[in-house]
């Protein structure tokens, strides 16, 4: 079950490869550009399947962050290429200049609250995507602002010259292959009260942030962050999904979400994210076989532990070596008396 959506037909008027693995995608929508502030995201219709058969895609809905501030003539998204992913990445990739597809209107789950006295934006790969609108925002309005940007290898700093050019010696990169991270419990350090901090990055970067900030005796509100569906501890792997209540027993593909794969069988489900932030789709767990792989940012350390619910729209389950994983699920749902 979930709210109101129009989609609107967008055209593909612009692509750029802005690293190795990350592409920027311009969309031209028929109905025109609205406003968006920082943080903002898109949601996109996209094909998704292995293979060249018609019968082996399926119309899937993924989230992309928009790049920088409104220009009123086209949104721009960035999509990082995952070989190991579920396929959205890829479909997306395969875009040319031309390409017909269906977007909702700007969304925000991730906001930029402008009354903070300073700030500190943390970026992990892609994740500068959200934080790049938020620099060229703060920076416009000479707010105190510092930016840390953590990546693989120095042609993975996307959008560097762009940071570089609002921010000066205010962003600051740590770079894996440099040997160099970085130092959460330092930057906190030098932040004044009441300061906010920004993240955006997979689940190792987030868990480490939260700690840091906690450990500081930092207050939990003034700490936000957005994390990508696609980041867990293991790589997809397809498993079964049991919903006794359905009578229903299906296999979830690697390509596919939990959440898409109840959609496919008719099973109505709440969401609205889709990213593992807001915990509307969280199920209960009756039995599982292998691991959960929790890729959401809703549940606490301790559910997750227990293993007990399941955000559906990013979670997974892995299976032991060489067998595959399996879960039953409570949907809720009850049969008319």
């Amino acid at each position: 079950m979930k709210g109101s959506q129009v989609w609107l037909d967008a055209t593909v008027v612009g692509l750029r490869d802005i690293t190795p693995t990350v592409r920027e995608i311009s969309l031209q929508p028929a109905s025109g550009v609205d406003a968006y502030e920082p943080g903002s995201h898109l949601q996109v219709q996209v094909m998704v399947g292995q293979g060249a058969r018609a019968s082996a895609m399926r119309l899937q809905t993924r989230s992309y962050s928009l790049i920088g501030r409104p220009d009123g003539l086209r949104y721009h998204i960035a999509v990082k290429r995952l070989a190991d992913g579920r396929g959205g990445s890829l479909a997306m990739w395969r875009l040319v200049a031309g390409d017909r597809l269906r977007i909702l209107a700007p969304q925000n789950h991730f906001p930029l609250d402008l009354g903070a006295p300073s700030y500190l934006l943390v970026a992990g790969g892609i994740g500068i995507t959200p934080l790049l609108g938020m620099a060229q925002t703060l920076a416009a309005r000479a707010a105190p602002v510092r930016l840390c940007f953590g990546a693989r290898t120095d042609d993975e700093l996307a959008y560097w010259a762009e940071l570089h050019a609002v921010l000066g010696d205010k962003a600051g990169a740590a770079v894996t292959a440099r040997g160099e991270m970085i130092r959460f419990a330092t930057e906190i350090a030098a932040l004044p009260d009441q300061a906010q901090m920004y993240v955006c990055g997979p689940a190792p970067m987030l868990d480490a942030a939260r700690r840091a900030w906690a450990e500081a005796g930092r207050a939990p509100t003034l700490l936000r962050y957005e994390t990508f569906g696609s980041s867990g501890r293991f790589a997809p792997q397809p498993f079964r999904v049991k919903l006794p209540r359905h009578q229903l027993d299906v296999e979830v593909t690697r390509d596919a979400s939990l959440l898409d794969t109840l959609e496919q069988q008719g099973v109505q489900a709440l969401y609205d994210c889709r990213r593992g932030e807001c915990g509307l789709c969280a199920m209960d767990v009756l039995s599982v076989t292998g691991e959960i792989d929790h890729r959401d940012v809703f549940l606490s350390e301790h559910e997750k532990a227990g293993n007990k619910r399941i955000c559906v729209c990013v979670s997974r389950v892995v299976g032991p070596a060489g067998a595959f994983g399996e879960i039953t699920l409570d949907s809720a749902y009850r049969p008319d008396a």
